[in-house]
């Protein structure tokens, strides 16, 4: 199967290279995506440099329109199966294949990496961080009825065959939306080839904890869940 690993990223000078190069180390990826949202740093250079497949958005537009545009081009690109990492170096890239393998032999649409199951780990998370990760993954699971513990991650993999029953291409899931929106629906179409499997999330108190903004961010993430839910959108 061909494999792509999609790597959205915005101002990630600090970190792009030894991602990209981590990745392709990996002999199961076929073709590392970066898609640059916007960034006004050396992150196309130095994608473009370690040998990925750069796309480039002239301003910044949500980490969701950066996985969208990722799948679309490594769709196009023939690929059968798309991983998803940060372009931040936070996931570890030896642990590819956790979310790979279940996919090409275990015959799952949609593999969730988790920090918070048995085998996962964090480094150097801070206290208010872990609260709200594993909150969040007990709102998720409230929600769909899938036993979530970690819906926050954005370390994962997905058959694209999946992404053909699922319409992501909406304006309102350009942000964090996107991703748990992607994860409900899978567990909608089929919850028996979804699983979670454990992975290591590393934090760099020097460069922030996260991207989001506390409030605006955390509504994102919700209102996908709720949305589907309560079948306001679909």
């Amino acid at each position: 199967m061909k494999i792509g690993m999609v790597i959205p990223a915005y101002n990630e000078e600090q970190h792009i290279e030894n991602v990209v190069k981590g990745v392709k180390n990996v002999s199961l990826i076929d073709t590392v995506y970066v898609v640059d949202d916007g960034s006004t740093d050396k992150t196309v250079e130095l994608a473009e440099k370690a040998g990925a497949v750069v796309i480039k958005h002239e301003k910044n537009l949500g980490v969701g329109a950066g996985i969208r545009d990722g799948f679309i081009k490594a769709k196009a690109d023939g690929m059968e199966v798309i991983a998803v990492m940060g372009g931040d170096d936070q996931d570890p890239p030896e642990q590819i294949p956790r979310v790979v393998e279940p996919i090409i032999s275990g015959g799952y649409d949609l593999i969730q990496g988790s920090r918070w199951l048995k085998g996962g780990g964090v480094e150097n998370i801070p206290l208010f961080r872990r609260i709200t990760t594993k909150a969040y993954g007990i709102f998720i699971r409230l929600f769909t009825g899938f036993p979530f513990t970690d819906g926050t991650n954005g370390f994962r993999a997905v058959r694209v065959s999946l992404l053909d029953k699922i319409n992501l291409n909406q304006e309102w899931l350009n942000h964090y939306e996107l991703e748990p929106y992607l994860l409900c629906w899978a567990v909608k179409i089929d919850k028996s080839r979804v699983k979670e499997v454990p992975v290591t999330k590393r934090y760099f108190k020097e460069k922030g904890y996260t991207k989001m903004v506390p409030l605006r961010d955390w509504w994102r993430i919700s209102k996908p869940v709720i949305y589907l839910r309560f079948g306001i959108k679909k």
